[in-house]
């Protein structure tokens, strides 16, 4: 969990909230969130494992805070929408998922 943090600059006690706040968990599956049981974006599962964020970027910490905020900038077809969120959310965001 400190690396996740370390390398996001996020807090990954943040992120359940969010997740459900701007409706994440309504597309994607997400250890350790109730209720985060969507399929119509990719597991989120292992996600620091992954090569790639969303076949389109090189999995790097800021790649997935820029993507997080803006998808539809890296993939304009993506189904994944641009919510609002902010970039220190996505930070939260991002560290949570690196430390699960």
């Amino acid at each position: 969990m400190a690396a996740a943090v370390a390398l996001t600059g996020g807090d990954p006690a943040r992120a359940p909230a969010l997740f459900r706040r701007y409706g994440c968990s309504g597309c994607h599956t997400i250890p350790g969130v109730p209720g985060a049981d969507g399929q119509t974006g990719a597991p989120l599962t292992g996600l620091s494992k992954h090569v790639y964020i969303a076949g389109v970027l090189e999995n790097r910490s800021d790649n997935l805070i820029a993507w997080i905020v803006s998808p539809q900038s890296f993939s304009p077809q993506t189904a994944m929408p641009t919510t609002g969120i902010s970039e220190q959310e996505a930070k939260d965001l991002a560290a949570y998922l690196y430390a699960h």
